[in-house]
């Protein structure tokens, strides 16, 4: 492992076609990690992939939807058997729905959950017997400023990165036998697809402005993804939360 403690390891990301994984994903490649892909998109997947591996880069690309534990899983075995190890385990997709709750967007709520709850769960499933025989890794969660505080139009949003915060958690205390560290990084409005995700023509308009206004590029996040990584193995950066400079809430 060389001096930064980043070179060397394999990472596997999820979400990593766009936004936040796409970024952390170049961040860490060009650090030396070798980063395994996993998102739906794969004509995207695999043009990042080609793109780091032309820059002498390591990267593989897997096809992944998080809300298949099952694929997860191949992901994440993908990474083992390619590499030999898995060091690194980036539970980033997301999904962003804001409605207000009188609107009854039940498949929003659905999806959001299933995306964003039991997507970071199936991760942690897949990662976790490596690590644990391994004795040694690392879980980075991505919840969001929502996950902080919640306004109209966030309930279940908001709900679902509390969950994120209180999985990472329970997964810190638990995994101190077996030297695995946490992180949980929360940001603020970053420009990413995310506010696209808003279907309710009520907010959707709002939040775009407001990403327009105030959002700060991707690789704000991966640098504080690489910051956690990068400390020396006894030091565990469980929480990470930053947003815009102009942003209030």
């Amino acid at each position: 492992m060389m001096s930064n403690n980043i070179e060397g390891k394999v990472v596997v990301i999820t979400g990593a076609s766009s936004g936040l994984g796409e970024a952390a994903a170049r961040h860490l490649a060009a650090q030396g990690a070798i980063v395994v892909l996993g998102a739906r998109r794969v004509d995207r997947l695999q043009a990042l992939a080609e793109e780091l591996t032309g820059k002498g880069g390591k990267a593989l690309a897997v096809a992944t939807d998080v809300t298949h534990y099952d694929q997860v899983k191949k992901l994440v075995d993908a990474a083992v058997q390619t590499y030999g190890r898995i060091d690194v385990m980036i539970n980033n997709a997301g999904l962003m729905a804001q409605s207000l709750l009188e609107r009854l967007r039940v498949d929003e709520w659905d999806r959001m959950i299933d995306v964003n709850i039991k997507g970071v769960l199936y991760g942690i499933a897949a990662a976790l017997p490596h690590m644990k025989q391994q004795k040694s890794g690392h879980f980075i969660n991505v919840s969001s400023v929502a996950g902080h505080k919640v306004h109209p139009g966030t309930a279940v949003y908001s709900a679902t990165k509390f969950a994120v915060r209180a999985l990472s958690e329970g997964l810190r205390q638990e995994v101190k036998p077996y030297n695995i560290r946490t992180t949980v990084i929360s940001p603020g409005a970053v420009a990413t697809e995310l506010p696209t995700s808003v279907a309710d023509p009520d907010l959707a308009e709002r939040i775009r402005k407001f990403y327009d206004q105030v959002a700060i590029p991707p690789d704000s996040f991966a640098r504080a993804v690489a910051y956690a990584i990068g400390e020396p193995e006894e030091v565990d950066v469980n929480e990470i939360l930053f947003r815009p400079t102009r942003q209030e809430l």
